[in-house]
């Protein structure tokens, strides 16, 4: 009886959890159905696959700069993801390497700052992108971004926190320079997770609204998102090929994250064990 219990128990809790994951799901499942169906069928419910069209992507292609936007985000979100991945680096490393009176505290404020709401910082961001004469450039889009480390801090504080100091101290013995320490014996040894942190921080960056919007100006360095909302704003009502340049603008990032998603995985699970 125990087994039967156990059976249906992990039975029910696989329900509830596919339950949960269709309820997700749904919303994308619906913008790609609606992306494919014609102009006169867009709010019907129930459309056979023979009615779905390609015009909706045909149409958004002709007014949506997919390309240009794409490029433009891919740069905003690399640059960042690189820049945050580098700079938490070297935080987290000196952190946990050299303990110091008040390393406690500075952790605390460092997660602490994480609940700072983002719409607090766009103003000062602004006034210093301004005075540098970095509005509507990539490096505008950038460094602001350079800021938001602190989860990515505190996450390789606790991978290096952790890491063999015997390995550390023989290097040291051998006449190697700290430098020498974290790019020749730390970073071999943590590729996969600075990998996995940098694809979540690009995927991130990538779902940017905000700040984009503010600092840029058209197309030029627009990016995606900013770009969806010009592309409503324009086209109105035309569901369709809004579902359109919606899916196309998602594709890119879809594809790192199912190219990345064991690692992902594989990663945060063992940052959680440690």
């Amino acid at each position: 009886m125990s087994w039967v219990g156990n059976r249906t128990r992990l039975v029910g809790g696989h329900v509830v959890l596919l339950g949960f994951a269709g309820l997700m799901l749904f919303p994308a499942a619906w913008a790609v159905v609606t992306s494919f169906k014609p102009v006169s069928a867009t709010y019907d419910i129930g459309v056979h696959p023979s009615d779905f069209t390609a015009d909706n992507y045909r149409r958004a292609l002709d007014v949506f700069p997919i390309v240009r936007l794409v490029a433009n985000t891919a740069v905003f979100a690399a640059g960042s993801a690189v820049g945050q991945t580098v700079l938490a680096l070297l935080a987290a490393y000196g952190v946990a390497r050299h303990g110091f009176r008040g390393r406690g505290v500075l952790l605390a404020v460092l997660i602490g700052s994480v609940v700072v709401p983002q719409q607090v910082l766009v103003l000062p961001d602004y006034l210093l992108a301004s005075h540098l004469g970095l509005l509507d450039s990539y490096l505008g889009l950038v460094l602001p971004q350079l800021g938001s480390t602190a989860v990515a801090v505190y996450l390789l504080f606790q991978q290096l926190s952790a890491f063999p100091i015997d390995l550390v101290n023989a290097a040291q013995l051998d006449g190697a320079s700290e430098r020498v320490v974290l790019l020749r014996v730390v970073l071999p040894n943590i590729r996969g997770i600075l990998a996995a942190l940098a694809t979540v921080l690009f995927i991130q960056t990538w779902n940017e609204y905000l700040w984009p919007l503010i600092v840029t100006k058209g197309v030029d360095r627009a990016t995606v998102q900013v770009g969806l909302t010009i592309f409503q704003t324009e086209q109105g009502g035309a569901w369709g090929p809004m579902m359109a340049a919606a899916c196309l603008s998602a594709a890119p990032v879809v594809v790192v994250f199912v190219a990345a998603q064991r690692r992902i995985v594989d990663t945060f699970v063992h940052v959680g064990l440690s």
